[in-house]
This record gives structure tokens, sequence and C-alpha cells, in this order.
């Protein structure tokens, strides 16, 4: 089988897809992926037809990344919620996804963001009506990056996606970074 999958250099600033350079753009199926603005969680639902889980990986008060806080136009000593999963399909992970809650986001509707435990943070998002996404970018991550747990790496870089969402104006962010087992699905779609 021929693999439409081409690893891209890695890179480690998170840009918009109209931002890459050929050489660091991801596959065209792939990129459609990481583009679309609805539910990622719905998504891999659906096409897992239905042998879907969240395996929580962490879930902790602390200081995110320098690049995250100015992101969310934070302060350097500003400390969030930040909550690591990994999202299975067909027994497979097929995602490591990262949310930052700021404390001062923990009110009204985010406040049971708190406890979310190995609910899908999507599920819940996008049954808000009044929720806001903003821009996607992406990045190629390998494990130089130090951004998700090496066991879950591949031999190529995974490319990953953020966004900041926002309901009744308090911002989250969500980053997902797509893993070998789904780029090569989604690259690589079985024929019927």
């Amino acid at each position: 089988m021929l693999d439409h999958c081409q690893p891209a250099k890695p890179f480690c600033r998170w840009r918009h897809l109209n931002q890459l350079e050929s050489g660091q753009r991801p596959p065209r199926a792939l990129a459609a992926w990481l583009a679309d603005k609805g539910s990622l969680t719905a998504k891999l639902i659906n096409l897992s037809q239905g042998r879907f889980r969240v395996q929580l990986l962490s879930q902790r008060l602390a200081r995110p990344r320098l690049d995250e806080l100015r992101l969310l136009g934070l302060g350097h000593q500003s400390q969030a919620v930040i909550r690591e999963v990994v999202l299975y399909g067909n027994d497979q992970p097929w995602v490591f996804a990262r949310s930052l809650i700021p404390l001062s986001s923990l009110t009204g509707q985010l406040r049971r963001l708190r406890k979310q435990g190995t609910r899908p943070l999507g599920a819940f998002l996008f049954s808000q009506p009044r929720l806001q996404r903003g821009q996607i970018a992406v990045c190629a991550l390998n494990r130089h990056h130090g951004y998700l747990p090496e066991s879950l790496l591949g031999p190529n870089p995974a490319w990953g996606r953020r966004s900041v969402f926002s309901l009744d104006q308090r911002p989250l962010v969500v980053s997902e970074v797509f893993l070998e087992p789904l780029q090569q699905l989604i690259c690589n779609p079985v024929q019927d």
C-alpha cells in the first residue's frame, strides 16, 4: 500500500496552515482533519463506530508553557487547570489532547470542567450554543519538543492543532495531537 503521509520537517512554532511553506505542510487528507472546526470527538466516535474511549493521563493545577500563557494573555506566574488525555478509537491511541483552563475561566458553565474525568471535553464544549472557537494553529511535533509522552510518538512527526475556545468570554485552550495510528488511517483509508 502506498503511504500518502510523507513525514514533514518538525517545527516547534504553532502556525496557521496557510503560513506553512510547502515542505512543512501536512498531507492534504490530514490537513482537512486539522483544519476542521467541528467536534473532533464526534468525528472519532463516528470513525471508530462507537469504539471510543478517553484515558485521563493527568489533571492538575500548574503553570502552562510560556507560549500557552501568551496565547491566553496571562502573566508569567499564572496557573491553570491542565488536563492531558489520550483519545482511543478501536483500542488504538489516536489523539493526545491537552487542555488549559485558566482559574478565572472556571466559573459559570465551565466550572464543571474541574472534574471532567474521562468524559470527552469536546462533547461538552460542542453542546454549548454560545461556544466560540478562535483560529486553528498547527505544529509538527517530534520527541525533541517534549510536548507529549514519548511512548505516544511514532517514527514520524505527529501533527497537532490548537485553538482558543471561549464560552461567555471565558477562554480555554485545547490542543490535539494526531498520533501515528490515526494519521495512517486518515492518509491510507481502508478501501471496501
